[in-house]
């Protein structure tokens, strides 16, 4: 056990960000108290701090990096990009050669608009569904987390559904006005929010599974339920899988769960690591954006060609489809792992996830938001502490997603589980 941890040089660093960023980072997850261990380099599994603490990484930064850090056949593909060029605002092949291998993986996607984000993804989906759909509100999921721009950034509610209130200052009432929320796994409050907005629901964007307060999974038949009730009322469904695209299998949880969306986001895991998002759908939906269409969407950074070779070296690296096998066996044996810890030691917590996502509960494994809102917190956050000084580095929140890649080895595997009977 690693009793005493240096931070020194960390500790300087955080001293001059906190005079010149906001909070002293630059989002807010990052804000480790008393202060976030700044990464001098990664490799793999690993990443190294300035003062030369190594840990294991479980946060992969929040979801993209599913082949670890610096992975060769990624590094390659941009370096050889970055020898042609590194953004020209002119169309290349390579946005052609990548759509067409994502319209080949999801059955729900004709047509693609590539962004830099998945923030840039969700608010663009949501335009569009309204503009095909000539009608203005939407429904969330609570908890349910679509990047931080105005319409979706909103408190997450309990019990029956309710309208938006801004999560933000900045942030008019009017904007979320026509944002409604329902709770996850609870198929009569859709019916009954479609219901009290008869006519004027344009679409439903959803986190198959839940990953920003989780990994939280659909009740059996909830995403086939909710398939069939937004088809039946003329509502778009949007599957937001900006976390689970190309992680839980190569066609994403809607592959997995075999519910076919009318619209999807895609990120993180496609650009290896670079800025990457992608607006995909029906053809008869997506044939209305710019410029073939009145719904307007641009971007001087859309379909980046640096961004655009990691995604092909990333494609063609899932083509090894025992990629998944292997790496989801790895995570079903650590989430037993940490099950039998919790048994052993008789901790009223509970373990959650699937394929490579990953998460202890300090509370009953929720079904909803308001569930996963009783888990204790402040036990979560010693908990981490703890694992940072045993060189494990975890998603510093109750409500965030732990990722595995195709780089932790049986080692790896190993000291955690160690380091988790040893913190608890």
């Amino acid at each position: 056990m690693l009793l005493y941890m240096n931070t020194d040089t960390s500790r300087v660093i955080f001293d001059r960000a906190n005079r010149l960023l906001c909070g002293g980072v630059n989002s807010p997850v990052r804000a480790i108290k008393p202060y976030p261990f700044y990464v001098k380099r990664a490799s793999g599994s690993k990443v190294i701090d300035v003062d030369s603490n190594e840990f294991i990484d479980y946060c992969m930064a929040y979801g993209p990096k599913f082949f670890g850090h610096e992975h060769p056949a990624i590094k390659k593909a941009v370096t050889e990009q970055l020898e042609r060029g590194w953004l020209y605002g002119i169309p290349t092949e390579a946005e052609v050669n990548i759509a067409e291998k994502i319209t080949n993986l999801y059955p729900s996607i004709d047509m693609v608009r590539f962004v830099s984000t998945g923030t840039e993804a969700t608010m663009g989906a949501i335009r569009i569904a309204r503009g095909y759909t000539n009608k203005n509100k939407f429904i969330k999921i609570e908890g349910g987390f679509h990047g931080a721009h105005d319409s979706v950034l909103v408190k997450a509610g309990s019990g029956a559904a309710t309208h938006g209130v801004p999560d933000s200052l900045g942030i008019p009432k009017s904007v979320t006005k026509d944002t409604l929320q329902i709770p996850y796994n609870d198929t009569e409050a859709l019916v009954n929010v479609i219901e009290q907005n008869k006519n004027d629901v344009a679409a439903l964007i959803m986190e198959p599974v839940l990953g920003n307060i989780g990994p939280i999974l659909p009740e059996k038949d909830y995403l086939t339920e909710v398939r069939k009730i937004t088809a039946e009322n003329d509502v778009v469904l949007i599957f937001d899988e900006v976390i689970t695209g190309f992680r839980i299998s190569q066609g994403g949880a809607q592959e997995h769960y075999g519910v076919t969306p009318d619209m999807t986001t895609l990120g993180k895991v496609l650009g290896g690591g670079f800025p990457i998002g992608v607006i995909g759908g029906k053809r008869e939906i997506m044939q209305i954006v710019t410029p073939s269409g009145p719904v307007y969407q641009a971007g001087t950074f859309n379909a980046n060609p640096v961004s655009l070779a990691a995604a092909g070296a990333v494609l063609k690296l899932i083509e090894q489809k025992a990629i998944y096998k292997n790496l989801n066996d790895t995570g079903d044996k650590l989430r037993a792992s940490l099950a039998d810890i919790i048994m052993d030691k008789k901790l009223p917590y509970s373990v959650g996830g699937t394929a490579s996502l990953f998460k202890l509960f300090f509370g009953k494994k929720p079904k909803n938001y308001t569930e996963a809102l009783q888990c204790n917190k402040e036990a979560y956050y010693q908990f981490f502490q703890r694992m940072l000084k045993n060189g494990v580095f975890l998603p510093p929140s109750q409500f965030e997603t732990n990722f595995l890649s195709t780089a932790h080895s049986e080692e790896d595997i190993e000291k955690t589980v160690e380091a988790y009977r040893i913190s608890l």
